[in-house]
């Protein structure tokens, strides 16, 4: 009975790593939001920004329509905060990092 037990745990644990991975479009835009954005915006799923006044990434979605942020982040990602420098991503990353924005948010 615990060899069962301990099987049935291991086939469910491993079940929940697979679908919590990230896919690789995800873990790309995650690599892009930790290289450009991490030093002001808190871009992980906990945290506060390094940043005053830098929202988490994790509350994008109730700021944003993360529908339209791919475009901004092709035509030029700027802000009126004046550290705000401006970004210009290409289709696949601007995606790339949408759809690791989507992962995180709410948490």
């Amino acid at each position: 009975m615990i060899r069962a037990t301990a099987t049935a745990f291991f086939i469910v644990a491993l079940g929940v790593g697979v679908c919590g991975a990230l896919t690789a479009p995800q873990q790309r835009g995650r690599a892009l939001a930790e290289r450009f954005c991490a030093a002001c915006h808190a871009v992980g799923s906990h945290g506060a920004s390094p940043h005053v006044g830098a929202p988490p990434f994790r509350k994008l979605d109730t700021r944003l329509d993360l529908d339209g942020l791919a475009g901004r982040l092709r035509e030029g990602l700027a802000s009126s905060h004046p550290d705000m420098p401006m970004f210009r991503f290409s289709r696949e990353d601007a995606n790339a990092v949408v759809a690791y924005l989507r992962t995180i948010q709410g948490r």
